[in-house]
């Protein structure tokens, strides 16, 4: 099942675990986004258009994360007059991973899980620059913990404490 969506003034096309580069959206990573802008619903042979919405049809997302895009350059120079100017522009931009769409009496579900590990930390582990990697997760938001396991995990670990130093060893004036 897929469906046409309308954001940001673009349309996409999705089906369930895509991932989605949008205009900038507002949320935390790990909220959950809803699209009310359905356009056209699709399930093999069976296509439902909307006049201009399909009515009660939704497709729902999880936030990734809110990131700056490529560095676009804007130059103009006019010939043989000494003028040239150079400008740029970075778009915001949010990731989102779709997990259902639902509407005309069916419903596509995503069954995996959403890792809400930013771009910038896969693309500086897959060029291991470990000083990268570890000030990247050093600012990063801890992930809320889930489950009973995350739990027991804390309370198993309890600190640590140091070990007590040994003694120098006493030089004697006998030795010398």
């Amino acid at each position: 099942m897929y469906a046409v969506i309308k954001t940001g003034g673009k349309q996409y096309r999705v089906q369930a675990g895509d991932l989605l580069v949008v205009e900038k959206l507002d949320g935390e990573p790990g909220a959950e986004v809803a699209f009310g802008d359905v356009l056209l619903l699709g399930d093999g042979e069976a296509i439902t258009v909307g006049a201009p919405l399909v009515d009660g049809a939704t497709v729902s997302a999880t936030l990734i994360e809110t990131r700056r895009g490529e560095k676009i350059k804007i130059f103009k120079k006019i010939r043989r007059q000494g003028y040239r100017r150079t400008r740029g522009h970075r778009q915001s931009e949010t990731v989102l991973r779709v997990t259902s769409i639902a509407g005309a009496g069916k419903t596509a579900k995503w069954d995996g899980t959403v890792d809400l590990t930013p771009k910038a930390l896969l693309d500086a582990r897959a060029r291991n620059l470990k000083n990268v990697v570890a000030e990247l997760e050093a600012s990063a938001p801890a992930a809320p913990a889930k489950g009973k396991k995350a739990a027991a995990a804390t309370d198993e670990a309890p600190a640590k404490k140091a070990a007590p130093k040994k003694a120098a060893a006493k030089k004697s004036d006998d030795a010398e």
